[in-house]
Parts: structure tokens; C-alpha cells; sequence
């Protein structure tokens, strides 16, 4: 259950954005992305962008269906971005999202790729989406990275939660081969109060819930180093993360888990 009101999402839409600007305002936006191998920064902000327009023409149509694309996925012609048109654009596709997902409120029926079908999946998506691509170029860029708390921890339930659809065994079949006897998995935030998750592997379906449990491995590390790990954003292994248990189990989950 998401943690944040709507209004709240709203609001950091646009708080993340004008976070990203300031990250790229007179940086060198051909600096390759680690995080997503073959962008640079420049391609980033324009397919964070172009993601922001497709979400606002699908709350704003009241779309009954997916929305075409094409808009974010080939970013070739974005190799060599100016700061100066690139921030301000950003910027701008935020503002026009958040003014879609106000005027439609949370309720409002429209079509989701996961079961939900309302707006607030929109919000609360984009609050994240925006976030931790803030976080790729920021690393890219070797800027400071943090997020407020609430927001990361509702980032990891969102994490979770998608992680876990059923729905996933037929899109991804290979997320199938994670399940086995004794596989769970502990994240523990030590810095943040009850930020505690537990994946479960045992049964015939991949469960998680917020609990202090002994498990098969146990990983312990900052909230927002946490955020990065499980968003493969960073490595497990480095500094500040300590992982107790079984290794092989992290590394396989961190493989296969995918919601995209």
C-alpha cells in the first residue's frame, strides 16, 4: 500500500525534476551512464522526459489501452544535449504530468501495465521513475545522491510489490527459477526505524513483507544505499553494505528480479 498521499507524489514529481536540473545545469552531457549502459546524460533526460509526456497522455486521454512509445525508446539523435535546452524541457514534462495527474485525481480509471488502473499508479510510478533516474545521473556525474525517507522506503515497497505479481512468471519465466527450499532474503536500512524487508522464495511464489527475520542472507546498508542496491544501481559489495549469509542467493536474486 503506498505510503505517500497523492498530492504528495505530485509534489515530488516535480521536486525530483528540478533535483535533475540542477545536477545537469553546466555539465558535460556526453558523460556515459554505468547505470544504463549505452546512454549518456543527455539521453537519460531526454527519455526521462519523453516517459513523463507518454504517462501524461495516458492519464490525460483517459487511455483504455497502452499508449505508443516511441517517443523514449530510441534515443540516438539525443548523443549531444545542451544543459541549457535539455533541463528546462525536463522540467516542463513534469509540469505537464502532475497537472494531468491533478486535474484527473487518484481515482480516475485508466489503463496501467500492472492491475491497478488508476492514476495514482501514475503518480506514485513517476515519483520513483524520476528519483532514481535523478540517482543515474547524479552517480554519473559524481554528484550527491540522497532522498528523503519516506520516499525511499515507499520506493522499496513499490520495488517489492511489482517484484511479486504473478504476472511475472509468464513474462519473465526465468524469474520462475528463483523459488526454491530456504531461499529469503533480509534488507535491513540501518539507518531509518521499521525499514525492513523480507523476500521470500519458499513457496510457489515470490511473497515479501516488512519484517525482522533471520533468513538465508541478510543484507544491511543505509536506506538510500539500499534503494540503490535493490534498483541495481550500485553493487552489493562496497562500501557501507554488509551482507550476512548466503551470497550466491543475493547475487541470483539481484539477476533475475526485474519488473520492467
Amino acid at each position: 500500500m503506498p505510503l505517500l498521499s497523492y498530492d504528495r507524489y505530485c509534489s515530488e514529481i516535480l521536486a525530483q525534476a528540478h533535483l535533475l536540473r540542477s545536477h545537469i545545469d553546466g555539465a558535460d552531457l556526453t558523460t556515459p551512464v554505468p547505470s544504463c549502459p549505452g546512454w549518456n546524460v543527455g539521453q537519460l533526460v531526454r527519455h526521462l522526459g519523453g516517459v513523463h509526456r507518454w504517462a501524461e497522455e495516458t492519464v490525460r486521454s483517459r487511455a483504455t489501452g497502452p499508449v505508443p512509445d516511441g517517443q523514449f525508446r530510441d534515443l540516438s539523435a539525443y548523443a549531444d544535449e545542451d544543459p541549457a535546452v535539455v533541463g528546462p524541457w525536463l522540467v516542463e514534462g513534469a509540469e505537464r504530468l502532475v497537472e494531468a495527474l491533478r486535474e484527473a485525481g487518484p481515482e480516475a480509471v485508466v489503463w496501467t501495465p500492472v492491475p491497478g488502473g488508476n492514476a495514482r499508479f501514475y503518480a506514485r510510478r513517476f515519483t520513483h521513475e524520476t528519483a532514481v533516474h535523478r540517482a543515474d545521473a547524479a552517480l554519473a556525474l559524481g554528484a550527491e545522491f540522497d532522498v528523503d525517507e519516506e520516499v525511499a522506503v515507499d520506493a522499496l515497497d513499490e520495488w517489492m510489490e511489482f517484484c511479486s505479481l504473478p504476472m511475472h512468471f509468464d513474462v519473465h519465466p526465468w524469474m520462475r527459477e528463483l523459488l526454491g527450499p530456504g531461499r529469503t532474503i533480509h534488507f535491513h536500512a540501518t539507518d531509518a526505524e521499521a525499514a525492513e524487508w523480507v523476500v521470500d522464495l519458499t513457496g510457489d511464489a515470490i511473497v515479501w513483507r516488512r519484517a525482522h527475520e533471520k533468513a538465508a542472507v541478510a543484507v544491511r546498508a543505509p536506506l538510500t544505499d539500499l534503494l540503490l542496491l535493490v534498483y541495481k544501481r550500485r553493487p552489493p559489495r562496497g562500501e557501507g553494505v554488509e551482507i550476512f549469509g548466503d551470497e550466491q542467493l543475493l547475487d541470483f536474486w539481484l539477476e533475475r528480479v526485474s519488473f520492467a
